[in-house]
C-alpha cells in the first residue's frame, strides 16, 4: 500500500491514485512489487530534523529515504521536503510539479536498488529518473 501523509505541510496537489500507479509500474521495471510505502511530505524543519536525528547529517535535502525492503517487495518511509523541492525547482529553473514528481520516484529507485553517492552513481540516478519521468508522461 502506498500511503501520502503530510508533516507541517499543506498537501501536495497530485493524482494519488496516477502516481500510485506509475510507481508500481515503475517498480516492476526492476522486477519488484511495490509493498507498504509511505511519503511524508514535510518542510525544511521537520527534515533538518529526521536528517540529524536518524543519519547524524546536519544539513537539509529534498528526500530521505528509509528503506525497508525485503526480497522483491520494496517497502519504506520516504520523507520529502516541499520547501526544498521548490528551492530546487526555482533554482534548476523546471516546474514545481516536474521536480515533485522526480523526488517522489527518486525514492522508489532507491528502494529499488539504484544509489546515487559514489562515482559515476548520480549519472545512473539522473537517467533512471529520466525514464520513470518520461513513463508518467506517456501513461497519463
Amino acid at each position: 500500500m502506498i500511503s501520502f501523509q503530510c508533516d507541517g505541510v499543506v498537501a501536495p496537489a497530485i493524482k494519488r491514485r496516477e502516481i500510485s500507479a506509475w510507481i508500481k509500474n515503475v517498480a516492476s521495471v526492476y522486477g519488484k512489487k511495490v509493498g507498504d510505502i509511505a511519503y511524508i511530505f514535510c518542510n525544511d524543519d521537520k527534515i533538518l530534523e529526521v536528517n540529524r536525528e536518524y543519519l547524524q547529517h546536519d544539513y537539509y535535502t529534498d528526500i530521505i529515504t528509509f528503506d525497508y525492503t525485503e526480497g522483491n517487495i520494496v517497502a519504506g518511509d520516504i520523507f520529502i521536503s516541499l520547501d526544498t523541492v521548490r528551492s530546487n525547482s526555482e533554482l534548476l529553473g523546471v516546474p514545481y510539479r516536474q521536480e515533485l514528481h522526480r523526488v517522489i520516484i527518486h525514492g522508489i529507485l532507491h528502494l529499488c536498488g539504484i544509489d546515487d553517492k559514489g562515482e559515476g552513481e548520480r549519472e545512473i540516478m539522473e537517467k533512471e529518473e529520466n525514464k520513470a519521468l518520461a513513463m508518467l508522461s506517456s501513461q497519463f
